[in-house]
């Protein structure tokens, strides 16, 4: 599943900062439970909050979504 894909990236990546969860949130201005559930893969996150992410990892959104992709996704006709 694509979120939880994400999800790891996004732990992977605040753990290469040595970040905690609660400090990477309020560091960024989201929920601790709800930054939380992102890195779990349990919540669908708006574009505005990844955009939060990005910046707080000092990354590009591109460079936030290096190696995330869905293997055996439907592609389109």
């Amino acid at each position: 599943m694509i979120t939880k894909k994400l999800g790891n990236r996004l732990r992977e990546l605040r753990e290469q900062k040595g970040l905690t969860q609660e400090r990477f949130a309020l560091k960024i201005g989201i929920d601790r439970s709800y930054y939380a559930g992102v890195e779990l893969g349990q919540r669908n996150i708006s574009l505005k909050n990844l955009e939060k992410i990005a910046h707080g990892l000092d990354l590009s959104l591109s460079e936030l979504f290096k190696g995330v992709e869905e293997n055996g996704a439907e592609k389109p006709c």
